[in-house]
């Protein structure tokens, strides 16, 4: 068995563990990461950069179909070549997690390939395919993630019923696709395989779409699925599949006016994610956790000396920018810096069609913590730019406290949201009031106008806009 010493282990080499080994780099403690599978985790490899790649092209497959002639453009109906689409989303997530090895070699970091195992506070046991080692280090540091929750009743098998990570190496389009789940992947990817030319329905339990998401914002992207025929069922559970002959799929779903069997090529099961947990030796330790989750203090401690957690298996929100921060956060607290997690925002995007991004609270939110608010609205179909771009649908809204005008919430559904959300989430981090956004000058003709123009929606007056 052979032993390495280090300042710190991180276990898990994604959007959190490859940040706190690149800072803890570069604070010149001496640290070593170990990853089971492929250096960037789920995130780099099998979720964020490979599902936007492919809702990327998925977009200008239906740039082609439904805009162009609109805009005077013949082009022939788009073929569309799944290996090959399949191949350049490969390339662009290796291109990626080859930099982040490039990245550990730069500021000495190393990287062990394997299986972790935490046999007791400063040491870790990895199971590789060359035997079992041990590292010893005085601070660790989990940062494994999480992973699709599966169904009892309908349980993974890689081909039929799939995950995320199965729906985006597909090889083959498939015709009908069922996706048990309404929320954030579930709607990602059924948006994406639709615009490419499958026949969607979505199965929901609950009585909306992307549960916790302000109505106002979800009604504008169901109106959008219906529109392209996609089909949502609410209230609506899946009780099994069976498999028929000529290998279509017959689901048999629970809905409020009675059983109706769905036909599928595809199964997409995305009903949520869990902490990857497993195997790790925590409860053994006395690690403190809630229903799977790692509990952490400001400085990312859990309640055994010398390890601590960041990320998915830390609790929501589960996002790999909030990750990220707490790698960095983890990383200084170790070197001896007074950084502790105290932001006042986490924006949060979902790359649906339009695309939503929130940050901060919602109308509901602020008036349940006690705020009098004021709210403005500038809808898309007033920005010359969204226009020309035939993307006009949706809008941008702003919650603030009636009085101050302190900046409480930003929220936007239509193009481009995912950027546009930025700049709330500096005004909200920065305590910034309504006016400071109504009077920066936004440049014309651009998108991020409509937040300007919500900003003084907020004050009474827009001006290409007619009220709140």
């Amino acid at each position: 068995m052979a032993t390495y010493q280090a300042d710190c282990v991180v276990i898990g080499a994604g959007p959190g563990g490859y940040v706190a080994a690149i800072r803890l780099g570069q604070l010149d403690r001496k640290t070593i990461v170990i990853e089971q599978d492929r250096l960037g985790g789920t995130c780099l490899n099998y979720g964020c950069i490979p599902s936007k790649a492919l809702i990327h092209a998925a977009k200008v497959v239906d740039e082609i179909r439904e805009n162009a002639s609109t805009m005077g453009i013949t082009v022939s109906d788009p073929q569309i070549d799944m290996p090959k689409m399949i191949a350049w989303k490969d390339t662009v997530v290796k291109r990626l997690t080859g930099g982040v090895g490039q990245l550990f070699k730069a500021n000495k970091v190393e990287h062990l390939s394997g299986t972790a195992r935490i046999v007791s506070p400063g040491r870790v046991e990895v199971k590789s395919a060359d035997g079992t080692h041990l590292v010893e280090a005085r601070e660790i540091v989990v940062a494994t993630g999480g992973r699709p929750f599966q169904l009892p009743t309908l349980p993974f098998d890689g081909a039929s019923v799939i995950s995320s990570k199965e729906a985006l190496e597909l090889q083959e389009l498939p015709q009908r696709l069922v996706v048990i789940g309404g929320g954030i992947i579930g709607l990602e990817i059924g948006t994406f395989l639709y615009k490419l030319g499958a026949k969607v329905t979505v199965v929901e339990m609950l009585d909306g779409l992307l549960a916790g998401v302000d109505p106002d914002l979800t009604a504008v992207v169901s109106r959008k699925l219906k529109k392209r025929g996609v089909k949502v069922l609410l209230g609506s559970k899946a009780r099994g599949v069976e498999r028929a002959k000529g290998g279509t799929l017959r689901v048999a779903v629970e809905t409020p006016e009675g059983e109706q069997v769905l036909e599928a090529d595809k199964v997409l099961v995305a009903v949520g994610w869990k902490p990857y947990t497993e195997g790790l030796g925590l409860e053994s330790l006395g690690v403190r956790m809630e229903r799977g989750f790692i509990q952490v203090d400001e400085a990312m401690k859990s309640s055994v000396p010398g390890i601590r957690a960041i990320g998915d298996v830390t609790g929501g929100p589960l996002l790999a920018h909030k990750a990220s921060k707490e790698g960095i956060i983890a990383a200084e607290n170790i070197a001896g810096m007074a950084t502790v997690r105290d932001w006042r925002a986490m924006p949060a995007a979902i790359f649906t069609d339009p695309e939503i991004a929130t940050v901060g609270l919602t109308q509901a939110q602020a008036k349940e913590a006690g705020y009098d608010i004021e709210v403005g609205k500038f809808p898309f179909t007033a920005n010359g730019r969204a226009l020309g771009s035939n993307e006009g649908e949706g809008f941008a809204q702003i919650v603030a406290e009636k009085g101050s005008g302190l900046v409480l919430g930003m929220h936007v559904v239509g193009p481009e949201a995912s950027n546009l959300i930025a700049e709330g989430a500096l005004a909200i981090e920065m305590g910034s009031v309504v006016e400071d956004i109504a009077l920066t000058i936004h440049t014309h003709p651009t998108l991020p106008e409509v937040i300007m123009e919500a900003a003084e929606a907020t004050l009474g007056h827009a001006i290409h806009a007619v009220g709140r």
